[in-house]
């Protein structure tokens, strides 16, 4: 009586890859961010709406960065904490 074969690992190291691949993109300071491109006056109103549903103080929001863009669209992108502890 043999021992069994071994299985078969290119999943598993495919799998792995992934997500190694995924976490890479992904900044690790702990803020979720967003990015919106809106109309300048909607993009007022949807920071204004991050801002009372998250307020500063207790989540550290803020707009990280905005662009101008043509069209008058203003893209942007807010981060705050996940939780506010």
């Amino acid at each position: 009586m043999g021992t069994p074969a071994r299985p078969p690992l290119h999943g598993l190291k495919k799998r792995l890859d992934q997500s190694r691949a995924e976490r890479a993109n992904k900044p690790r300071d702990g803020f979720l961010r967003e990015t919106f491109v809106l109309p300048r006056s909607d993009a007022r109103l949807k920071a204004q709406e991050w801002f009372e549903r998250f307020p500063k103080q207790a989540y550290w929001t803020e707009i990280e960065s905005w662009f101008e863009r043509p069209g008058d669209l203003i893209e942007f992108t807010i981060r705050r904490l996940p939780a506010a502890d």
